[in-house]
């Protein structure tokens, strides 16, 4: 096997493993986690991709994703302490009840 291959299913096993934390978890904090590793997941894909074809743009593309990245968490933790505040609790079921 060779390292492009081998970075690629390292990248499908995180993704894999981040997707299943989001769809299993019912604790606010690990689905967020879980999200965290879908998006590393494809920045260590797109960073195998343009290594592998010698071009930069796909490591340029990450730093963009980071950015959001670190957008989501800040939000996301903002948000589980606002429902901390209100319900006492940061479970998702609670945070059924804010559907408007």
């Amino acid at each position: 096997m060779t390292n492009d291959l081998l970075v690629q299913c390292l990248a499908a096993f995180l993704f894999t493993v981040g997707m299943m934390v989001v769809l299993l978890r019912r604790d606010t904090i690990m689905v967020l986690m879980g999200i965290e590793l879908l998006l590393n997941a494809a920045n260590l894909s797109l960073v195998g991709f343009s290594n592998s074809s010698q071009m930069i743009e796909g490591q340029m593309q990450v730093f963009f994703v980071i950015t959001i990245a670190a957008a989501e968490s800040a939000i996301g933790l903002s948000i589980l302490v606002n429902l901390y505040r209100n319900f006492g609790s940061i479970k998702t079921e609670i945070a059924n009840t804010l559907k408007g």
